[in-house]
């Protein structure tokens, strides 16, 4: 066979072979097909996680603690009497009239923010004519003095401070001087930022009488946890004249970015009176039957 005629069958052979390869028969589990449409990466929702909070002591996170004079550490009350000039100064920048009157005070304390002292200033002259504002104590020397203002004579300086841009700045600044070096107690953080701005978060407690308690639709706090921040929602059942729906946007830092503030729909809880027939559990049993006199014989 010639050179010429080789080269002209040398493809053929090459052809012939290539497709004998294809129909081999394959092996089983020698090869693993993966789907062009399989997904490279799963899709995170956001979580939900329902929460009670508690407003006793024990150094919970998530619970807030209001202190009288007395209740307070001897440590607390010399830093409180340390900045008083400060508290005072800062004060009269927002004409609260601190030198005027007789003030008084009651430490709020928020473990979610343990380097501060936080304190809550009250002048009550009757009704219509409270004044309130909150102040920031820093425990080290990185941080500085700072005023929440709430109530001058019963009116608020600007917006209502709970939903105030300047509340929410000078909260943002006080989380900024602990450091905070992880995700915050994202419960306990909000509670901190009501109470600062003049809620009293605290738990509830039923009534004696059940015919007459209502109970705030939004009563258990409902955190959602996102991948930017948290969104947290809860009701300050004990604010006057009604309960108050307070909800926070963080972000994934802890920076507060906006809260809101509004009257928490009530529903009632009636007792339920038991049905007709229906066997009282809590009735004496019968009293055992009696023997008779024995039959005489």
């Amino acid at each position: 066979m010639g050179s010429m005629e080789r080269l002209r069958i040398l493809p053929i052979f090459l052809a012939v072979a290539s497709i004998a390869a294809l129909c081999a028969p394959v092996e089983p589990q020698t090869a693993r097909v993966i789907s062009a449409d399989q997904p490279k990466g799963k899709e995170i929702h956001p979580v939900e996680r329902p929460m009670q909070f508690s407003s006793g002591a024990g150094g919970n996170a998530n619970s807030i603690e209001f202190r009288t004079v007395d209740q307070m550490t001897k440590k607390d009350r010399d830093l409180m009497a340390d900045a008083e000039s400060s508290i005072s100064e800062r004060a009269g920048h927002w004409d609260l009239e601190f030198n005027g009157g007789n003030w008084s005070y009651q430490q709020v304390v928020c473990p979610a923010l343990p380097n501060h002292i936080f304190l809550r200033f009250t002048r009550n002259n009757g009704t219509g004519d409270v004044s309130v504002f909150s102040a920031s104590i820093p425990r080290g020397v990185d941080g500085r003095v700072r005023i929440i203002p709430i109530l001058l004579r019963g009116y608020s300086l600007f917006s209502p401070a709970p939903i105030n841009a300047l509340t929410i700045s000078a909260f943002n600044h006080i989380r900024a001087e602990e450091h905070p070096d992880k995700a915050p107690e994202w419960l306990g953080t909000g509670l901190c930022y009501a109470a600062l701005a003049g809620g009293h978060p605290q738990e509830v407690y039923l009534a004696q009488d059940p015919q007459n308690q209502k109970f705030p639709v939004a009563l258990p706090a409902l955190m959602k946890i996102t991948s930017g921040g948290a969104i947290l929602s809860f009701a300050d059942v004990s604010a006057a004249p009604r309960p108050m729906e307070w909800t926070m946007i963080f972000d994934g830092q802890g920076k507060l970015l906006k809260a809101t503030h509004k009257p928490a729909a009530l529903i009632p809880v009636k007792a339920l009176q038991p049905a007709p027939g229906a066997v009282n559990d809590n009735a004496a049993p019968p009293a055992p039957a009696t023997a008779g006199p024995a039959p005489a014989n």
